[in-house]
């Protein structure tokens, strides 16, 4: 059974920023792996940065795979905190589904990458639409985060920054 606190634990803290960090790094360096999959249907030769980006947001795309299972996990194990109740409902149901598209995309990205790496098109194509979505509801995510801290100033983005005790 999950309870309710004030906060997230320290573990949900740290698999809630290595995984955005490894997000950052995919939407950042992940066309290298577009740049692999060209190479190797032309038959051209990589070069080592790209091969090794190539090789690097293959095992990151699986490593947040994985973690993201920790984290479900830990989620279940051990609850969550209840959502501000300052501001609009809607911005309740907002920030449910946000959370829950990112959750969505988490698991779907990794995937559809696999999919796209050993079966091909067009899961590849598929993959590749993720990335804009990413963008997109990251900088929602963090604009609500600095809205709901600066603003209205309910504590919602210490309960990311400090574990609850």
């Amino acid at each position: 059974m999950t309870e309710t606190r004030a906060g997230y634990s320290s573990y949900q803290i740290a698999l809630h920023w290595i995984i955005a960090a490894l997000v950052l790094f995919q939407l950042f360096f992940g066309e290298s792996m577009t740049t692999v999959q060209d190479a190797a249907e032309e038959g051209t030769v990589l070069s080592a940065t790209d091969q090794t980006l190539g090789s690097a947001h293959y095992w990151v795309g699986l490593a947040i795979l994985a973690l993201l299972l920790v984290r479900l996990v830990v989620r279940l194990a051990a609850g969550a905190p209840e959502p501000a109740e300052s501001g609009p409902s809607w911005m309740q149901v907002a920030a449910r589904v946000s959370h829950g598209l990112f959750y969505l995309l988490l698991l779907a990205t990794p995937i559809v990458g696999l999919l796209a790496f050993y079966a091909g098109d067009p899961w590849g194509d598929i993959h590749s639409l993720n990335k804009p979505v990413f963008i997109v509801l990251i900088a929602i995510h963090a604009l609500a985060a600095l809205f709901h801290q600066f603003w209205l100033g309910d504590g919602t983005l210490k309960r990311i920054l400090v574990p609850a005790r």
